[in-house]
This record gives C-alpha cells, structure tokens and sequence, in this order.
C-alpha cells in the first residue's frame, strides 16, 4: 500500500494476512519496501510461527524478483500470484488493506515514518484483539489464533498455513 507523509516524503505499507484466522501478522512501513524488507518480515514471522504453506501475493516489484522467489524456493513455500488487474483474486487482503486504509492511514496525518509504525501497530493489535470478524461467527481474529494453535497440532503442522500479501 501506498501513502505519504505530512512533508509529503513517500510512505508503504506492507500487509501481511494470515487467510484462515484473518490475523494481521504484520504490517511493516517503511520509505521504500523491497523484496529484501519482505524477505525479512517473512523470516521473522516463521521464527515465531514457522513458515506457511503458500503465499498468495499481487504483482508488485517487491514480490516478483528473484531474492523471494528464491527464499520461497529454499523454504518450500508456494508463491501464487494473483492475475495482473484482478484484484479480487486476492479479495482477503484486498478488503483487509480498505479497512486499514479507512480506519487507520485516512484518519491519522504521520509527521514520521516511526509515528506511522506505531499508530499502525497499535491499529492492527486492536484489529487483531477486539474486532469481530463474521467470517468467524463475530469471533476476533486473534481468538481464532488461539483456538488452532490449541487443537493440539505440532508447531510445524500449525505453520503451514497459507499467507497473503
């Protein structure tokens, strides 16, 4: 995602969306977001989560390189990208990326990039703890979290779920 500080200094956004739990795992901001700043958002989240099964991604630069293709490679992780102009192809991340738009960026004037991060933090911990989701009969997305991770399976069964960006 895009969008720019008060100065008017470029700002991005990168969403990550776990599809089953509707989790915000991450969103990371920064001036500029390239595959090497996703390669790492991935890594630290399979350091506490393990690494997904599949990836659904759009076509952005940041996505269709050889440093996450390759890191896809080396940790069997599927890479499925979503048809150029067909943004309903990824529809999760897509209406999760409007929410945060709507609730988060289109409210909040960000002097700073560190500003950003932590109204943007505090925004998906919000989401994630105290949102309804339907999806999930108005469960929030962290309890449904909880509820798989308690169904006994072993943290590496846990972690092959499927991620969308």
């Amino acid at each position: 995602m895009a969008d720019q500080l008060v100065g008017g200094r470029a700002l991005r956004a990168l969403t990550i969306v776990d599809v089953h739990t509707r989790e915000a795992l991450a969103i990371d901001m920064g001036q500029r977001l390239r595959a090497e700043h996703v390669v790492v958002a991935l890594d630290r989240l399979a350091a506490q989560r393990g690494y997904p099964q599949a990836l659904f991604l759009d076509n952005g630069a940041e996505f269709t390189g050889r440093l996450l293709d390759l890191w896809a490679y080396h940790h069997r992780v599927a890479l499925d990208f979503s048809r150029p102009g067909k943004p309903t192809d990824n529809s999760f991340v897509e209406s999760f990326n409007g929410t945060l738009r709507d609730e988060c960026l289109n409210v909040h004037w960000f002097e700073t990039i560190e500003e950003a991060r932590e109204i943007v933090e505090a925004w998906r911990t919000d989401y994630n703890e105290s949102r309804p989701h339907m999806a999930h009969s108005g469960v929030p997305p962290s309890e449904i979290a909880r509820r798989h991770r308690g169904l006994g399976r072993s943290a590496k069964d846990q972690s092959r779920r499927k991620l969308t960006q």
